[in-house]
């Protein structure tokens, strides 16, 4: 048997996809929603991970370096304007789709847990990332 919890959040972020054919090249934003599963084989104390601790670390991490800002490629020329102004700006491995905005959320969730309390065994297996109520990518772990 295996137990899971799901930690859900939303946060407003800008992007663009400048490598990419189509109005994505253009900055903007979207109101992303994310899930954050954390499963365990079996609960210690009664759970898979203490709640409280793990939505506050989360949502502190995505609304301290995403929420409000945007996210950019390494390669991107905005990255050092924007941040010359002051600008949150987010630099994400690669370029930041949403499949690559789950995977960031997937190490950085993983980090996380590591300082918690937790069920022995307890790992992130899935994050789901939307970025519109039509668009979404899912991490799943293998």
């Amino acid at each position: 048997m295996t137990h899971s919890v799901t930690v859900r959040h939303n946060f407003e972020t800008a992007h663009r996809l400048p490598h990419l054919p189509g109005k994505c090249t253009s900055l903007h934003g979207h109101s992303w929603w994310t899930e954050v599963t954390v499963e365990a084989p079996k609960l210690a104390a009664g759970l898979v991970v203490e709640f409280g601790p793990f939505k506050r670390a989360l949502r502190q991490w995505i609304d301290t370096h995403l929420d409000h800002g945007v996210m950019l490629g390494p390669n991107d020329p905005l990255l050092p304007v924007l941040r010359s102004f002051d600008c949150k700006a987010y630099e994400v491995t690669g370029w930041p789709t949403v499949e690559n905005v789950a995977a960031l959320l997937a190490d950085m969730a993983a980090g996380v847990l590591r300082d918690l309390v937790r069920a022995p065994g307890a790992r992130v297996t899935r994050v789901h990332l939307a970025e519109t109520h039509v668009n979404a990518a899912t991490w799943i772990a293998s």
